[in-house]
C-alpha cells in the first residue's frame, strides 16, 4: 500500500478468482517487511482446481478458508472480489471484521502512482478500453487495458515500463472505491443491468458513477451525451468544476466529438479535426462509432495526436466475444456476441446487422431484467429467435404475444443447432443472449468459446 496506509496489516482477500490470487501473492510476498502481518484468503466455494490452487498460495504463506461462510478474527484490510455480492454472508462477515473493505482496482490504485484512466457504462466498456490502450499504443504512449479485462490491475501495476493504466471498471468495483481518481474518466451509457445485485436501477447508476467521485479540475470527464442515461451527469460534473467532453454522433459539442461530413471528428479549441470515416473502422454498429469518439476524445487527452489516432481507428480489430466473428457456414455468417449480457448489448447487436436476414440465440441466467421490449425490437429486426438455458421460458412468456418464429433448445449446443436448421445462405446468425453465463458455463468467456467451437464443428461437417 502507499505510504498514507501506515501500519502492518493483517490482510483479508475474498475470493480466489484471478483478482484474489494476484492480490494475496502481492500481499504475501510482503509478509514481515513491516507493512504485511499476515494474509489471509477466505472463498465460499470448493472444488479440486481451488484446492490446488490454495496450496500454491499456501505455500507462499497465505491462509486460505474454502467452504467459508464467514471470517473470525480482525483485519485491517479487506480487499474483496466485485463478483461476491454485498449481501452474501462471507462478504458480511467481512465488513464485520474489518476495518476497511476494497475493490481490486482500488488496492491496485493505492498501491501505484502510475495515472489511470477509466471507462466505465452498460455495454460497450470493453471496447473502450481496449481501443483507448490501442490508441495510447499508437501514440507511443505503454498502456495496458486492465480490470475486468486483461491484466489483473495488481499484476499490470508492477510493470516497471507501463505508463497508463486504461481501467474497465465496473458498479460492484465503483462501490467500493474511496481514493481512486483517474485522471480521464469516460461514461458511455447506463441502462439496466445488475438490478439483481445493486437493488435498483438508481442504486446501479449512483455506483457506477462514483468514477468520477474524486475528480477535480485538473481532470477530464468523457461522457456520450446520446444516452439519455448519461447525458445528465455531464452538466452536474461541470457544476462541480469537473471539465467535460461530450461525444454524440449527431451533435458537436466543444472539446467533444462527432460525426462531421462523414467523419468522425474531434472538435477541439482549433476548429474540427478529421479522423476516420465509420466504414473504415473494423468494428460494427453505430454503437461502436460511439465508443470509437469516446477513445478518441480520451486518447487526444492523454497527449496522442490525430495522426497516431487515425492510424489507431483504422487497425483496431473487433475483441472477442463482442460482435466477434465466429466464421461462415454455407453462406451463413456467424457471431459471437457472449459479451451482451443484457436487452441493452444485444438492442447494439440488432443495430450492427440491420438490412441482413437475422437469426439471434436469446438465454442463460436472468439477472432480473424484463424481455418484454426486446422481444418487441426482436421481431422487428430478425427473422427468427432460438431461445435456450435457464431463461428460456422467461423469452418464450415475453415473446407470446410477438409476431416472430421462436424455437425453445435447451442448451447453446442445441441453440447452435436449431439455428443451423433455420438459416439460409445470406443469413447472420448472432449469439447475443441479454443473461449471464452462469446456468451452463464459468462466464460469458467460457460460453463464447463454447459457441466458437460447435460453429466450427457445424464448418467441418459442411465441408
Amino acid at each position: 500500500m502507499n505510504e498514507s496506509n501506515n501500519g502492518v496489516a493483517d490482510s483479508l482477500v475474498l475470493g480466489i478468482g484471478k483478482s484474489g490470487i494476484a492480490v494475496a501473492r502481492y500481499l504475501a510476498e510482503r509478509i514481515g517487511t513491516g507493512d504485511v502481518a499476515s494474509v489471509t484468503l477466505a472463498e465460499s466455494g470448493d472444488n479440486e482446481v481451488m484446492r490446488a490452487t490454495a496450496t500454491q498460495l499456501e505455500h507462499l504463506g497465505v491462509r486460505v478458508l474454502l467452504g467459508a461462510e464467514s471470517v473470525d478474527g480482525h483485519y485491517e484490510l479487506c480487499v474483496t472480489s466485485p463478483g461476491i455480492p454485498p449481501y452474501s454472508p462471507l462478504r458480511v462477515s467481512a465488513a464485520e471484521n474489518s476495518d476497511r473493505i476494497m475493490s481490486e482496482i482500488e488496492f491496485a490504485y493505492e498501491c501505484t502512482g502510475k495515472p489511470w484512466v477509466a471507462i466505465t457504462g452498460t455495454n460497450g466498456k470493453t471496447t473502450t478500453t481496449s481501443l483507448v490502450a490501442h490508441l495510447l499504443r499508437a501514440g507511443g504512449i505503454a498502456a495496458e487495458a486492465v480490470g475486468n479485462i486483461g491484466f489483473v490491475a495488481t499484476e499490470a501495476m508492477q510493470r516497471e515500463d507501463l505508463e497508463i493504466m486504461v481501467a474497465e471498471v465496473s458498479s460492484f468495483q465503483m462501490s467500493l472505491i474511496e481514493q481512486f481518481h483517474p485522471q480521464v474518466a469516460v461514461l458511455l451509457n447506463i441502462t439496466p443491468d445488475h438490478i439483481n445485485y445493486h437493488g435498483s436501477l438508481e442504486a446501479y447508476a449512483a455506483d457506477k458513477t462514483r468514477v468520477f467521485e474524486n475528480m477535480d479540475d485538473g481532470d477530464l470527464a468523457v461522457i456520450d451525451v446520446d444516452d439519455p442515461g448519461s447525458a445528465p451527469y455531464a452538466e452536474a460534473l461541470e457544476a462541480r468544476g469537473v471539465p467535460v467532453a461530450r461525444v454524440s454522433r449527431t451533435v458537436g459539442h466543444p472539446g467533444g466529438a462527432t460525426v462531421v461530413d462523414g467523419y468522425l471528428t474531434l472538435e477541439t479549441q482549433g476548429g474540427p479535426v478529421r479522423l476516420v470515416r465509420p466504414d473504415e473502422l473494423l468494428i460494427r454498429g453505430q454503437h461502436n462509432v460511439s465508443n470509437a469518439l469516446a477513445a478518441a476524445v480520451a486518447a487526444h487527452a492523454l497527449g496522442v495526436d490525430p495522426v497516431d489516432l487515425r492510424e489507431g481507428l483504422k487497425t483496431f480489430a473487433p475483441i472477442e466475444h463482442r460482435l466477434e466473428p465466429a466464421g461462415a457456414v454455407g453462406g451463413v455468417d456467424w457471431y459471437n456476441d457472449s459479451k451482451a449480457t443484457n436487452p441493452d448489448a444485444v438492442f447494439q447487436a440488432l443495430r450492427a446487422f440491420e438490412g441482413r436476414d437475422l437469426i439471434v440465440l436469446l438465454g442463460g441466467r436472468n439477472k432480473d431484467n424484463d424481455f418484454r421490449s426486446l422481444a418487441e425490437q426482436v421481431a422487428k429486426s430478425a427473422k427468427a429467435a432460438v431461445l435456450f438455458g435457464e431463461s428460456r421460458h422467461e423469452f418464450a412468456a415475453a415473446f407470446a404475444g410477438v409476431d416472430l418464429r421462436t424455437v425453445d433448445a435447451v442448451t447453446l449446443r442445441d441453440a447452435v443447432e436449431a439455428a443451423a436448421s433455420l438459416a439460409v445462405a445470406g443469413d447472420v446468425v448472432v449469439l447475443s443472449p441479454a443473461c449471464a453465463s452462469f446456468d451452463e458455463f464459468t462466464c460469458f468467456e467460457h460460453r463464447g468459446d463454447e459457441f466458437k467451437r460447435y460453429v466450427a464443428e457445424l464448418a467441418g461437417e459442411a465441408r
